[in-house]
């Protein structure tokens, strides 16, 4: 089991480790021990790895993930899991700003709150907060799917174009072009599974409220839905 202490090892002589294992190397679990908020932990990984960061991190963790399973045991900064193509990355404790934005695949977890934007322009991801989600969330999503345990700021949704939002608790206002829509039985299972996924047991689809897109601020067509 490689161990990189960042009170050592430089991030870079960590992030270069990592890049250095080809997409097929993997299956074996990194630690990497003393982050104290540092910037870009385990970026562009692109191997079948399971790394667990012990402590809190800084911008940018996991961003542009493949296929690596990754642990913060803590908090992160601004833009954890950015621009995500696969994997998953778990948040055990608060996000701050724009978690996931732009994300394109993979899984998302944050176990705690996150701030404002999260998951804005997200492209395909799965993200579940297990608290609250702050003001301007899901802006401009295109798709994938955005499950909140908690509360939602001002403006969620705002400019949203098909991604789908599910919120269990209030909502402050919604965004331009952001309505509420009827949770149909392929919603349901489709919360479930995300739900199963991100470990959550204790709570059921039904309880939630789904949003989506009027259709009025961009040219849509709906023989071509599945491109979106």
């Amino acid at each position: 089991m490689p161990t990189i202490d960042l009170e050592t090892a430089s991030l870079r002589d960590l992030n270069q480790a990592l890049h250095s294992l080809g997409r097929d190397e993997g299956g074996e679990l990194w630690e990497i021990l003393n982050p104290r908020g540092s910037h870009a932990v385990a970026v562009g990984v692109d191997a079948p790895l399971e790394i667990s960061v012990h402590g809190s991190v800084g911008y940018y963790c996991g961003g542009m993930n493949q296929q690596a399973s990754i642990t913060v045991h803590g908090s992160a900064g601004p833009g954890v899991a950015e621009n995500m193509m696969s994997g998953s990355v778990v948040i055990k404790g608060n996000a701050s700003q724009y978690a996931g934005a732009t994300s394109r695949g993979g899984l998302l977890v944050i176990e705690g709150n996150a701030s404002s934007r999260c998951g804005i322009s997200m492209k395909g991801a799965d993200i579940v907060v297990k608290g609250n989600i702050g003001h301007m969330s899901a802006f401009m999503a295109q798709s994938g799917n955005l499950v909140v345990l908690g509360d939602a700021g001002d403006a969620l949704g705002d400019s949203l174009y098909e991604a789908k939002l599910f919120v269990r608790g209030s909502v402050k206002s919604l965004g331009a072009d952001c309505i509420e829509k009827e949770m149909r039985p392929e919603h349901i299972e489709l919360l479930g599974n995300l739900l199963s996924k991100a470990g959550v047991t204790d709570v059921k689809p039904e309880e939630f409220t789904r949003y989506g897109s009027a259709r009025k601020l961009y040219n849509f067509d709906v023989d071509n839905a599945d491109a979106y």
